[in-house]
Order: C-alpha cells, then sequence, then structure tokens
C-alpha cells in the first residue's frame, strides 16, 4: 500500500486548487466557473475524507461497486458524489439514488432505463452525455455525430434531464493538439446549449484530466476531473 499522510494530500488539494485558480485567470474567467472533481477510482476511503478536509467538494468514482461498499465510509456531508466511469444498463437500479449525478450516459437504451429506474424511484435522473470526442475505438461514450440525434430522443424521456457533457480526450503530445479537441468539444456545447431542448440544461462540460486540465479550463471546461494530482498514481489490488 503506498504511504501517505494528511499533509501531503493536503497539499495536494491546495496545489491542484491553485492551479485550476491560475488557469482561470489566465482563460479570462472567475474560478467560479469551473468544479473541481476528485477522481477517487481505487482510493481508499481514509484518504478520499482527507482531501475532504482540504477542501475538495466534488468527488467522482468510476465502478458501482466500489462506489458502493465505500460511499459509507465517506464523509460526504455537503459533498457531491457522481459516478464517472461506463455505466451498465443492469447497474442502473443500483446505484442511481446514490449519486448526484451519472456523467457517462452514452446510448438511448442507457438513458431510457435511468428515466425508468427514476420514475419507480420518484427522481430525476441527472446525467451528462459522455462523447467519444476523438473517436477512439478503446473508449465508450458517443460518436460526436450522433449526439444531436441522442439528446433529441432523450429530451422526449420523462424523469431525466441532461445537464451536459462529458469527454475523455484522446492522449495528444501538444498543448495545440489538446487544446484543438477541447475547443471542438466546446462547440458542441454551445451548439447544444443554442438549441433549449426540452430535458436538455447544458450547465456542465466535464472536460480535463490531471495532464491537461489547464488547457481544458482556457478552451471552455466547467469541470475538471483530478486523480492522479490529487491522490497519487494509484496501486491496483493484486489479482
Amino acid at each position: 500500500m503506498e504511504k501517505w499522510s494528511l499533509e501531503q494530500i493536503a497539499d495536494n488539494v491546495h496545489r491542484v486548487e491553485e492551479a485550476v485558480a491560475e488557469a482561470c485567470v489566465k482563460a479570462g474567467r472567475r474560478r467560479e466557473e469551473v468544479t473541481l472533481v476528485g477522481v477517487t477510482k481505487t482510493v481508499e476511503a481514509a484518504r478520499v475524507n482527507a482531501a475532504i478536509a482540504a477542501g475538495l467538494t466534488h468527488i467522482g468514482e468510476n465502478y458501482v461497486q466500489e462506489l458502493l461498499a465505500k460511499k459509507p465510509e465517506l464523509h460526504l456531508d455537503g459533498v457531491r458524489l457522481d459516478l464517472i466511469g461506463h455505466l451498465q444498463t443492469n447497474k442502473v437500479k443500483q446505484v442511481l439514488s446514490e449519486v448526484d449525478v451519472i456523467q457517462s450516459v452514452d446510448s438511448l437504451k442507457l438513458a431510457q432505463t435511468v428515466s425508468k429506474v427514476a420514475a419507480n424511484k420518484g427522481l430525476t435522473g441527472r446525467v451528462l452525455v459522455e462523447v467519444n470526442i476523438g473517436d477512439e475505438a478503446s473508449k465508450t461514450g458517443l460518436p460526436r455525430e450522433q449526439l444531436t440525434e441522442l439528446l433529441s430522443q432523450i429530451a422526449e424521456l420523462p424523469h431525466i434531464c441532461v445537464e451536459g457533457l462529458m469527454c475523455i480526450p484522446p492522449i495528444l503530445e501538444t498543448e495545440a493538439a489538446r487544446r484543438k479537441v477541447f475547443s471542438e468539444m466546446y462547440e458542441m456545447f454551445l451548439d447544444i446549449k443554442g438549441k433549449k431542448l426540452d430535458n436538455i440544461d447544458m450547465n456542465t462540460l466535464s472536460m480535463g484530466m490531471s495532464a491537461d486540465f489547464t488547457e481544458a479550463i482556457l478552451e471552455g471546461s466547467t469541470m475538471v476531473r483530478v486523480g492522479t494530482a490529487l491522490f497519487g498514481h494509484r496501486v491496483y489490488p493484486a489479482k
């Protein structure tokens, strides 16, 4: 198990906060326009709680089972918890009422399931639509050319509200290349926002991670998902 301390986690949180703030200044934006989400995949509850104690107010989990197992140990008073990883339709019932937002809806079938489960629970399912902005076969997410059609279909569903878009961009070597992809994502975000579709409220653009959140903020991101810079490199359990 990787060694860590409360002081180290607090320092990481403050360092990332400063970097986000600096990027906002560089972009001519207010710090309040960008939400920092701590990505807590494989991170034990004690370390997550240390980050929360240091001021982290949003966390994102990738796996349903890990989220459900870890949640009872987390100090979530005033903290938003999102599911940011791929979600199978057969797990929607387990997780919908346990999170604030599902950031990874990428098909009509999944959206329909969220709507149905939300109706049964007396809820409105809050979601982001995940776009495969790099058209990578190895990644989940909706092909960009299908986005408008899917959103039009989701707009007709009850008990679900799309609050924005999410993407995991390809790994690119230059700042210019990264900014181009983020810019394309932002243009899609603005285009959808201008259509004013029912049940579609474009207030969140979740893009940017530890290695590229500065570029993402410069190109319009409203939410960055940061794991390694907060918690260190992941230590996966031995199989």
